[in-house]
Order: C-alpha cells, then sequence, then structure tokens
C-alpha cells in the first residue's frame, strides 16, 4: 500500500487546520459515510470550495493508499467533541476508513498501517478509540452491528495480530565477555543501546588492582 503526504494549507477554510501542535496520546477510527469515495476524493474534499464544514482529519485510507492530509503533530477536528485540553480532537490522530471499492482490503490496509503507528510509538491496541467513545456518533459505522459493535472487536483483534513481538537480534542475546590479550576473561557484559556494559569492579580486579566499595559514598576506589 502506498503511503503519501499532502497537507491542506494552514491557510484552508473554516480552520481545518488549525495549526495547533498535538502530542497524540490515543488513535481514533471512523468511517467517510461515502459509498463511493475514495481516498484521493477524501482529501480533495478537504480543500473543495464548496465544502463548508469545518471537519477534517489526518489520515484517510483506501483499498490502494493512505492520504496523510495533516501533520500527525497537529490537531484536527474529527473527534466531535470540542477544542477542549482534553478532548479527541485535541489529543488523537483521526483515521478515516473509506467505504468504496473492496472494504475488506482496505480494512486489512488500514489495519497493517494502524499497527504500524501503534509499534512506533510503543502502544497496544487499548489506545484505539472509536469516533463513538468521543461524542456518541454512530462512527465507525460499519463497525457497528446493531449496537454490539463486532467489527470494532474484529479490527482491534486484526491490528493486534499485525503488531509484531519484539524480537531480539542474535548479537544482543549472546553473552559479551572482556578479556586481556592474552586471553584471560576480565569480566561478562552485555549491550545496552548499541553500546558493550560491563562491570568495572570486574574489569579492575581482573587487571591485579584492589578495589575498595565506600557503601556510605556510594564510590568505588581503585
Amino acid at each position: 500500500m502506498n503511503y503519501r503526504i499532502d497537507h491542506i494549507p494552514l491557510t484552508t477554510t473554516c480552520k481545518r487546520r488549525p495549526g495547533v501542535p498535538m502530542q497524540a496520546e490515543t488513535i481514533t477510527i471512523h468511517n467517510t459515510g461515502n459509498a463511493k469515495s475514495t481516498a484521493a476524493n477524501e482529501r480533495s474534499w478537504l480543500t473543495n470550495p464548496g465544502n463548508t464544514r469545518q471537519a477534517s482529519y489526518h489520515i484517510v485510507i483506501d483499498e490502494r493508499e493512505a492520504v496523510e492530509c495533516i501533520p500527525l503533530t497537529e490537531h484536527a477536528w474529527h473527534a466531535g467533541d470540542g477544542s477542549g485540553a482534553r478532548s479527541g480532537n485535541r489529543t488523537s490522530i483521526g483515521i478515516e476508513i473509506c467505504e468504496s471499492g473492496n472494504y475488506a482490503k482496505t480494512l486489512v490496509n488500514a489495519a497493517e498501517l494502524v499497527a504500524k503507528m501503534l509499534q512506533e510509538r510503543g502502544w497496544g491496541v487499548d489506545r484505539l478509540r472509536r469516533h463513538f467513545d468521543w461524542s456518541g456518533k454512530i462512527c465507525p459505522r460499519l463497525m457497528y452491528d446493531g449496537g454490539k459493535w463486532t467489527g470494532w472487536e474484529a479490527f482491534k483483534a486484526m491490528v493486534h495480530s499485525k503488531i509484531k513481538p519484539e524480537v531480539k537480534s542474535v548479537i544482543e542475546m549472546v553473552p559479551k565477555v572482556v578479556r586481556k590479550s592474552d586471553g584471560k576473561l576480565l569480566a561478562i557484559g552485555k549491550i545496552e543501546d548499541g553500546k558493550l556494559v560491563a562491570p568495572v569492579a570486574d574489569i579492575v580486579r581482573g587487571l591485579g588492582l584492589p578495589v575498595d566499595w565506600d557503601n556510605e559514598t556510594k564510590k568505588m576506589y581503585v
């Protein structure tokens, strides 16, 4: 799936891009409510002169592409709950899922993108929200199922299945040793943040030097 950035201008009418900084805490999922519109159509609608709504979103996605319409570090008007500091508009990234074309493929694309976004931020599916959670609007409407929200639970499960577990590389898992040039073992270490970390006291003792530890001052004397 192609991901492209096509931000609407700050001068867009109806203040659809307020330009107010946001530190996102959640991701909110929507349906577009238009069975014929593509992601490109939805992006164009944001700057269409005939559009008089003060509504916007960060990303819109269909079966072929995802379009980032507003930077993910700025707030948008998508949650329907005003501009309060704790509102969804001010704290959540809004993603519109198109209803046109191959909707099953669009859902897979959305799940993969959302899983990637969650993983990049160190989040889990508990950070996902519905438009409904903020304002009570039945949205994402295709996940509603008469109030059972079975589609929503299925979508969260799909996202969860696409979050890849963190796997340490082989080089991180193998214990590291610090040796003298003659091969004598000085200390057992490990890799942390790309650096070899080993106990200094072990290395110093291995070099034949006395080591004293002052527990009161938390200092080591060599």
